[in-house]
């Protein structure tokens, strides 16, 4: 309900915001085979119809409230929909609306409503985080595959999913146990399932992986729990593959799982380099002020220059130059061995968090990343993009491994999922899994 009346308060305002600054507060008129219609009537029954076509796309399910884009996806869907209606009746009905009143109503309907999703989404996910607002769930496999999955959903507790019991063929555990302080405890078999279902309050039944008694048991659970109010999930072992991969196609009653391979060339990737270009070249000239500020605050603060220039290793395994505004006092890089002497040697993604070699300038421009902004000149020329995995060191790229290379599929970024995610509270696993995630699932909304 407060979502529905966010979405209600949003459309009210877009539609009423677009006729006053249209028309102002004279009553417009509106002629609508041969009849006299004020555009207050119009506003009125476009906010209906876009109400409609919201709960029509099921904008507001909740599997979709929370997670994944499928929420914002059918919210777009709905929109161009009501409005493509709108136009098609206006045509066949000859109706002369005013199209500066759609041009305010459509971007800023879309937009609010987008931004209140988002806001919503915020604030769902703090409650899901406290453990508010999610499906008291049941996980049935074996104990490995319980394990598997349980991992997963626990390191995600913005899905939504609080994990209860688990039922698993183990007569003599009374917990799953997940890690040295974690567990589930284990409160049926799989064949019992649909009995406990009603005594523990379940919401939700996760099934992880096929289980021991295969897809005859999986159809014969579905059946008990019709008569339910209980969801049914089937968790399956394919990981790091995001949903846009994935498409279902029904072959005599059996579900296929199509997974597109990922892709490293096209229109995809010329649609992206447009766009680095343009939000590039744009935000140099916004920011020129920022620039030349930092460079003066540089010289006063410490001899040296203004940049850093060095070498990193981009698309391909092609070494190219990086700048960045001069943080450290000069030669810092001579020193970096000495700074990770208590480390053990190089280490992928090396952050020191007191790095002794860091200006006072340096730890300003550092905290608000302003030392990454000349990248944008990087981006520009073609070497970096706007996202992507972060450029790293020839001593750094010897240390990866054979998936770690596919780091180097895409163009280096100026800031990637990790980066956002967490910066250096990540360790090197998380930080690795994260990049190879948006290598190979990366779209152009997500840049």
């Amino acid at each position: 309900m407060r979502l529905l009346a966010t979405d209600a308060l949003v459309i009210i305002v877009s539609v009423v915001l677009a006729q006053l600054l249209r028309f102002g507060v004279t009553d417009e008129e509106l002629r609508l085979s041969g009849l006299q219609s004020s555009y207050w009537i119009i506003s009125v029954v476009l906010a209906f119809m876009w109400l409609i076509s919201l709960a029509i796309s099921q904008s507001r399910a909740l599997p979709v409230l929370g997670v994944g884009n499928d929420e914002y996806r059918r919210v777009i869907n709905s929109t161009m929909a009501t409005f493509g209606f709108v136009a098609i009746c206006a045509m066949l009905l000859k109706m002369d609306i005013a199209r500066g009143y759609l041009a305010i109503a459509l971007p800023a309907g879309l937009g609010l409503l987008l931004v209140s999703r988002h806001l919503w989404r915020q604030w769902l996910v703090r409650k899901r985080t406290l453990g508010a607002f999610a499906d008291r769930a049941l996980i049935v496999g074996t104990s490995a595959d319980v394990v598997f999955v349980a991992n997963k959903i626990i390191k995600n507790p913005a899905s939504g999913y609080h994990l209860v019991g688990a039922a698993v063929r183990s007569p003599n555990e009374a917990a799953v146990i997940l890690d040295e302080s974690t567990s589930i405890p284990i409160v049926s078999s799989p064949d019992k399932v649909a009995g406990v279902v009603e005594r523990h309050d379940i919401d939700t039944v996760i099934v992880a992986g096929s289980g021991e008694q295969g897809h005859r048991h999986l159809k014969e659970l579905s059946w008990a729990l019709e008569e339910s109010n209980t969801s049914l999930v089937v968790a399956s072992k394919l990981v790091d593959v995001a949903g846009p991969r994935i498409h279902w196609r029904p072959v005599e009653g059996l579900p296929l799982m199509s997974v597109e391979l990922p892709q490293y060339g096209g229109s995809k990737f010329s649609l992206k380099r447009a766009f680095d270009v343009l939000s590039s070249g744009f935000g140099l000239l916004c920011i020129l002020p920022v620039l030349a500020v930092t460079a003066l605050a540089i010289k006063i603060d410490s001899p040296g220059p203004i940049l850093f220039k060095q070498q990193r290793i981009g698309l391909r395994g092609e070494p190219f130059s990086i700048y960045k505004f001069r943080s450290m006092y000069i030669n810092a890089e001579e020193k970096l061995l000495e700074v990770m002497g208590d480390s053990g040697g190089m280490q992928l993604f090396y952050k020191s968090k007191d790095d002794p070699r860091i200006t006072r300038v340096g730890r300003f421009i550092r905290r608000y990343s302003i030392d990454e902004l000349p990248q944008l000149w990087n981006v520009f020329n073609g070497t970096m993009s706007m996202v992507g995995p972060r450029p790293q060191i020839d001593k750094e790229v010897e240390l990866y491994d054979d998936s770690m290379h596919r780091r180097l599929y895409v163009k280096p970024g100026i800031t990637g999922l990790w980066q956002v995610s967490g910066r250096s509270d990540l360790d090197a696993e998380q930080s690795i899994r994260l990049d190879l995630y948006y290598v190979e699932n990366w779209s152009l909304g997500g840049r």
